[in-house]
């Protein structure tokens, strides 16, 4: 009986990924939005009602896509990141651009998952919340080093204005208690701004407007290290850690 069962979890193991390869395809060649379990099954020579056990909705086959770019994504930037053994040549601001390096790597490499999680919202989907975990992985890393900086050298801090305030204050409670509001604002900035770099080259927006990219990027990335505050690199060797404080 063991072995029927393990024999009958491969086997939907296989089918499960034979699914999404399938959709991924079809993601490339048509879009998210007419991606259609039909037309999986189709090719991949199933009745739709077979089909239908392993995914039961097209936004069910949608969402375990979205997770697996979402991670895919996540383990790059964590890679590199390990790569850099938390403490590479320049402190937290190298580390900075290596995760932003890593992410834009992805992307280049799989644009049509990129378009997936951060171009246009597909009609008729609303992610659920279990997309959340995998869509947080290298917004999380981004912050832990901040969070390693402002606990070791410090970060700078610019003054919000007060209408910001309690916005600030509200978005440092949920997301990083431990770090000062206006750093929570810059660093949700920041990552905002991220993608936003990443999706113009995704997308073809820089064509004819910037032509060594790879520079333009870290040089950009490495400005937003600094707009998060990362402004004093941490010299090899360096003791760790003041009092947790910050400069300006």
């Amino acid at each position: 009986m063991t072995t029927a069962r393990g024999v009958r979890a491969r086997a939907r193991i296989e089918v499960t990924a034979a699914i999404k390869d399938e959709a991924r395809r079809q993601l490339a060649a048509e879009g998210a939005s007419k991606l259609s379990l039909r037309a999986v099954a189709r090719e991949l020579g199933m009745a739709s009602s077979a089909l239908y056990r392993y995914f039961p909705s097209r936004d069910d086959l949608l969402t375990a896509l979205i997770i697996d770019a979402y991670d895919s994504l996540g383990e790059c930037a964590e890679a590199a990141h390990a790569g850099t053994d938390g403490t590479a040549a320049g402190g937290p601001r190298e580390r900075w651009i290596t995760v932003c390096v890593a992410a834009r790597r992805w992307a280049l490499d799989h644009p049509h998952e990129y378009a997936l999680i951060y171009g246009s919202p597909v009609p008729g989907y609303t992610a659920p919340q279990t997309t959340v975990a995998a869509a947080s992985r290298v917004g999380l890393l981004l912050a832990g080093i901040l969070r390693d900086a402002y606990r070791g050298r410090g970060v700078a801090r610019t003054p919000l204005p007060a209408a910001l305030g309690t916005e600030a204050r509200r978005m440092a409670a949920d997301l990083a208690p431990d770090l000062p509001p206006e750093a929570v604002v810059a660093l949700v900035s920041a990552w905002a701004q991220l993608y936003g770099l990443i999706g113009f080259e995704v997308f073809g927006q820089f064509n004819r407007v910037v032509e060594d990219r790879e520079e333009f990027f870290r040089h950009a990335a490495d400005r937003l290290a600094h707009g998060v505050g990362l402004v004093y690199p941490e010299p090899a060797g360096a003791p760790a850690g003041n009092d947790g404080g910050t400069a300006s």
